[in-house]
């Protein structure tokens, strides 16, 4: 059975806690190993992620994987949250180099802070982390030089003691099979996990892909012209292309995948069902 994985946001208001919970109460379901919970550009959601993860450990229903980032932060302050979160009994974190605040660039570490994705993962490591899983780009990152230094950069995460890489999203099937051909012939034995994110709303999906390096193919685009403001047919047609990219995936014999659901479930759950992923049917 291929595993699925469900990331959330710290939420910023009571409305928006109301739909986190709704959210994870309806894609509980289907049998997540495990979800994660991001941290904020900065650390500037770090306060109401550690709420949250509090919240959720007590609950003692899911495996929790904390986003850290070494964005804005001393090294002090952040191996106080990672005690501070193992301490709630987290054994799983996202290590992420992060984005600076406001979108500015280009990425300036904390005068006393840790380097980057490579250094976090080796402290983490050093403190006993259970699991350490961090970012892969199909496509490239868009701060690197090329697909090599890219690759270079992953290898070191892997030889720092991360077990797991998730990737950006990507709409390019292709993409994550050549990546995953990559690691391969790099003798590189971290599990490769592909991101997941429905389209619903296509236009905050296209400027996310800017930020990030993802290409948003002209099929893509063609599928959503037209629509507007008809929720209801760009929901079908998000989950339609999510599944067919999931059946694809799994043919291919990826053995998990990762869903980006923004805090919103109807399509993510839609998916899971048509491709009979976790707990639950069509």
């Amino acid at each position: 059975m291929t595993d699925i994985s469900f990331e959330f946001f710290p939420p910023r208001s009571e409305r928006m806690a109301q739909q986190f919970w709704r959210a994870l109460a309806a894609l509980e379901g289907f049998r997540p190993r495990f979800i994660s919970l991001t941290d904020g550009a900065g650390g500037s959601t770090r306060t109401r992620a550690h709420d949250l993860l509090r919240a959720l450990s007590e609950q003692k229903r899911h495996q929790i994987a904390a986003h850290l980032t070494c964005v804005g932060a001393s090294r002090e302050e952040t191996d106080a949250t990672i005690a501070a979160w193992q301490g709630l009994g987290i054994g799983h974190f996202v290590a992420l180099r992060g984005d600076m605040p406001n979108g500015a660039a280009p990425f300036t570490p904390h005068p006393q802070g840790y380097s980057g994705s490579v250094a976090l993962v080796e402290a983490l490591a050093q403190r006993g982390v259970g699991e350490i899983s961090v970012s892969a780009y199909p496509e490239r990152h868009p701060d690197a030089a090329d697909a090599h230094s890219d690759m270079d950069i992953l290898k070191r995460k892997w030889q720092a003691g991360a077990c797991r890489a998730i990737t950006q999203f990507c709409f390019d099937t292709a993409a994550l099979l050549r990546l995953r051909d990559q690691l391969a012939c790099a003798g590189m034995e971290i599990a490769l996990v592909p991101g997941i994110m429905p389209t619903t709303n296509f236009d905050g999906v296209v400027r996310m892909a800017k930020r990030c390096g993802a290409a948003v193919p002209r099929w893509l685009r063609q599928r959503y012209e037209g629509l507007g403001e008809d929720v209801a047919a760009r929901r079908e047609i998000a989950a339609d292309i999510g599944a067919e990219q999931c059946r694809a995936l799994v043919e291919a014999g990826f053995a998990h995948l990762h869903f980006y659901t923004l805090n919103q479930s109807a399509v993510v759950a839609r998916i899971c069902a048509l491709c009979r992923l976790g707990g639950k049917a069509a």
